[in-house]
């Protein structure tokens, strides 16, 4: 049985709890044993002394040494009628050393005395007084030596070890096996199918069926089971996503060739001498674009194949710069409809990212402001603004567009669900949020209503690549 399993700490503990109770028990009960043992040598001295005298005669030398062996002491003195009678003596092998009156001794007292004569390997010579059995007199006081009773206290100590010892180990079997039925048993179920249930957690009949007894450990089978049946569900959603993003997958990389063809033919379609074909040639090549440009996007989507963020420290403006001129020259020209950049970067400002990174999206960012801005066929600002604290970098891209509608919000940063423009896929802002979050970062709508819509990244100082 090792000691690093709960039933054999426990057996461990078991044994050590009642030891300790048994030496509590220990010292009271030597204690006792001594005053019984005292007690039992003045009654047989009472005894012999009694039996002297009932005769008026003296008794032989060799007979009064007997009657004081017998009794396993020195001397006997009665105190009958206030006089004081040396009813039997011997000679003294040497001084009497301690005087002990267990008419009065308290129990404080009696511990003391234990503890020393037990630590008192010498052997000495000690006086007792106590009262005599039924009324026989006003005192009796013997003289004894103490090696006898030492001697027969520590044998009663080491019987009660003893037997102390054979009970602890009894119980602690007993609770041992207690322990194995009723808790290391369903702990090793718990552990079982936990165990099971990872090599197969695809396999409902791993999932385990809370049955324990105890109330605990049924609680954590039940949190176990909903535990297993969420995880099962979760896993099997994922993997029919999966399939389903490979079917995804294959139908564009198809679709999009098809496409590709048909944006030869449509461009060709733009060379045709009737007006009527020219004129709907451009609006059929947008959409076949559009078309192309989301299969392009889910292919690239569902690779998944993001590389970690390469950190650098670099200065910000020029990145934004080359961000707004971009945009600038994307820009769809129309009258009354002019968009303007405002940029508020210091000069000095350093920061530590991915520069490619960074400026995919803050270009994603721009973009969308700049589509939302066009589409309502009014001037516009959009804002770039940069800073730091003792803690992170913080970007801020705000527009005067017309805000967000509920339902993209809803689903800002979902990959199909959060498109904004008509057309769009939606994927801009879930690939901004991810590659935001390698960096250790969070990108975040702060504000969207009328008046325009507002985004801040924030990248920590002390980067945790996730």
């Amino acid at each position: 049985m090792s000691f690093n399993s709960i039933t054999g700490r426990f057996a461990l503990l078991t044994i050590v709890f009642v030891l300790l109770a048994e030496i509590l028990i220990l010292v009271p009960s030597v204690t006792n044993f001594r005053r019984d043992y005292l007690e039992t040598r003045l009654e047989r001295a009472q005894i012999a002394s009694l039996a002297l005298l009932a005769t008026d005669e003296s008794i032989a030398a060799d007979l009064e040494s007997e009657l004081l062996e017998n009794a396993g002491v020195y001397n006997v003195v009665l105190r009958r009628d206030d006089i004081r009678q040396l009813v039997l003596s011997s000679p003294l092998p040497e001084p009497i050393s301690a005087t002990y009156d267990l008419r009065d001794q308290n129990f404080g007292a009696s511990v003391r005395d234990t503890l020393h004569r037990l630590l008192s390997p010498r052997p000495q010579t000690i006086r007792v007084i106590g009262e005599p059995v039924r009324d026989a007199g006003q005192l009796i006081e013997i003289t004894m030596n103490t090696a006898p009773m030492r001697t027969a206290m520590i044998e009663f100590a080491v019987r009660l070890l003893a037997v102390s010892a054979a009970f602890s180990v009894l119980t602690a079997l007993l609770l041992n096996l207690a322990a194995q039925r009723l808790i290391v048993g369903p702990i090793r179920r718990v552990i079982g199918h936990m165990t099971a249930y990872a090599a197969s957690p695809d396999d409902s009949r791993t999932i385990i069926t809370p049955s324990a007894s105890m109330g605990e450990v049924r609680a954590a089978e039940s949190a176990l089971a909903a535990m297993q049946h969420t995880v099962t569900a979760s896993l099997k959603q994922r993997e029919r996503l999966a399939q389903l993003g490979q079917a995804v997958a294959k139908i564009s990389h198809d679709l999009r060739n098809i496409l590709t063809t048909g944006q030869i033919l449509a461009d060709r379609l733009e060379e045709s001498a009737d007006p009527a074909v020219r004129r709907t040639a451009p609006k059929l090549v947008g959409a076949i674009s559009r078309a192309v440009t989301l299969c392009e996007t889910t292919l690239a989507f569902g690779k998944a194949e993001e590389p970690q963020p390469s950190l650098s420290l670099f200065h910000l403006r020029p990145l934004v710069a080359e961000v707004v001129e971009a945009e600038e020259l994307a820009a769809e020209p129309a009258p009354g409809a002019e968009v303007d950049f405002v940029t508020d970067i210091p000069a000095g400002l350093r920061i530590r990212a991915d520069r490619d990174q960074l400026y995919r999206v803050l270009a994603n960012l721009a973009r969308n402001a700049r589509q939302a801005i066009e589409a309502t066929r009014k001037p516009g600002t959009i804002e770039i603004a940069a800073g730091e604290d003792e803690s992170a970098w913080w970007l801020r891209v705000g527009d005067s567009g017309p805000g967000l509608p509920q339902k993209a919000r809803d689903n800002l940063f979902q990959p199909f669900t959060g498109g904004i423009r008509k057309g769009g896929t939606g994927l801009g802002l879930a690939i901004a949020a991810d590659l935001i979050r390698g960096h250790g970062g969070r990108l975040e709508l702060i504000r969207s209503d009328s008046t325009g819509s507002e985004f801040r990244i924030t990248l920590p100082r002390e980067i945790s690549l996730a």
